[in-house]
């Protein structure tokens, strides 16, 4: 296991946390390499018969070392953004492994994706698709587009995390996809190059995917009796991990439902993993500034804060916590809060836990995904540093921001 206890000390891989935290105080996010390695190559070996591509989806995670791991295990990346496009470029991920989604692009960001000819634009309206048509004119270039189709598909999620129904802000409506791709072909700067879904995250049961994906290729065939021939199939991303009790699927499991709806049809397969390649191969380590009772609950108050990890505040989402060394004392029922001036800002309630007294380390599992992609400096509090390890080395893959980093970007108004 890359997080695990020996003689009572949680490590990660061969480094003890005990042995981070006095180097580089707390609160600080740490990820495995190993972990994550592991992770990526479960999908890549699992799809290694149909012809796939993985692409990291890189919001669950933009660490440039994050990144670059995954460009050195030879995989593509998913962005939403230009920045996110910078981020997969610095890492060593080649631009014909990238693919560009994303509901509100902007000009400037798809004028870069064009120029730099990337694996595959993700369009999600007819206004998109004719942005793209103009910028790519302009430069004299056809630009490799897909649509992103909304499937009307129910992923059995968080609310807030379901993208592929109806009433969500993403993708070409089912109903009017096949007529905008018969549009978009004949565009002089468009080159149709694959279609795209992407229904949710942190999905546990395989049927929606199933019904996801049969849509798509019933699309497909549709489009391809039609003259539109699609190179790429884009599944996006989605599979849950365990965070508390979870089940999730295996990446087998998944492969084995790609085969049945999609397997005859020999496209270049696309998935977009985040959440279950970085998710559980990072943590964040907090330290305890002190225990208190107010006669009926018990309180750990903590280091680290809701803007280093605003899940639980967002989601009402599960961190199983553990603490770093275990002392082996009678566990009792607390809830875990931060420093921040907010009611919302508690990671766990009522949590069973053995108690650990100011200076002792705590450790959120599960906390690769969204957990650094989110943080801000509310409160005026400095985003902590990321470590990465590897054996039984460990680096500053980010370091904690200053004060006058924080307000380099500030100036005070002359008038003041």
């Amino acid at each position: 296991m890359c997080f695990h206890y020996e003689g009572g000390e949680l490590f990660a891989e061969g480094v003890s946390l005990q042995q981070i935290a006095k180097q580089v105080g707390t609160p600080f996010y740490c990820y495995s390499t190993q972990k994550l390695s592991q992770n990526f190559n479960a999908y890549r070996n699992a799809l290694s018969d149909l012809n796939g591509t993985v692409c990291y989806s890189i919001k669950a995670n933009p660490n440039l070392s994050v990144v670059a791991a995954i460009a050195r295990l030879g995989g593509g990346a998913d962005v939403v953004s230009g920045g996110e496009l910078y981020v997969a470029l610095k890492a060593g991920i080649p631009a014909d492994k990238i693919v560009f989604s994303g509901v509100g692009k902007t000009a400037e960001e798809l004028t870069e994706a064009v120029r730099l000819g990337i694996l595959q634009i993700n369009a999600e309206s007819a206004a998109e698709v004719e942005m793209i048509n103009q910028i790519a004119m302009a430069q004299g270039k056809k630009a490799n587009v897909a649509l992103r189709v909304n499937p009307d598909v129910d992923a059995l999620t968080h609310v807030k995390i379901t993208t592929g129904t109806k009433e969500n802000k993403f993708g070409v409506p089912w109903q009017e996809a096949h007529e905008l791709y018969l549009a978009a072909s004949k565009m002089p700067g468009i080159r149709i190059a694959g279609i795209a879904v992407h229904i949710g995250s942190q999905l546990l049961d395989l049927e929606p995917f199933r019904l996801a994906f049969t849509k798509i290729a019933s699309m497909v065939r549709a489009l391809e009796n039609d003259g539109i021939i699609i190179e790429n199939v884009d599944l996006g991303g989605g599979m849950g991990i365990n965070y508390n009790v979870e089940l999730p699927p295996t990446c087998e499991d998944y492969a084995q439902i790609v085969r049945e709806t999609l397997g005859d049809m020999r496209k270049h397969i696309i998935v977009e993993p985040g959440r279950s390649v970085v998710g559980n191969a990072g943590i964040l380590v907090t330290e305890v500034i002190c225990a208190k009772s107010n006669g009926e609950k018990n309180f750990i108050i903590v280091d680290a804060g809701m803007n280093d990890l605003v899940r639980p505040a967002l989601y009402d989402a599960w961190h199983t916590i553990l603490p770093v060394s275990k002392q082996g004392i009678a566990p009792i029922i607390a809830d875990i809060v931060g420093p921040i001036c907010e009611s919302g800002d508690v990671f766990a309630h009522e949590r069973i836990i053995e108690p650990v007294q100011a200076g002792g380390l705590l450790a959120i599992m599960c906390a690769g995904a969204y957990g650094a992609a989110m943080s801000s400096i509310y409160n005026f509090r400095p985003l902590v540093p990321e470590v990465m390890v590897n054996g039984e080395e460990f680096a500053v893959v980010r370091k904690r921001t200053t004060y006058e980093e924080m307000l380099s970007g500030h100036v005070i108004a002359p008038w003041l």
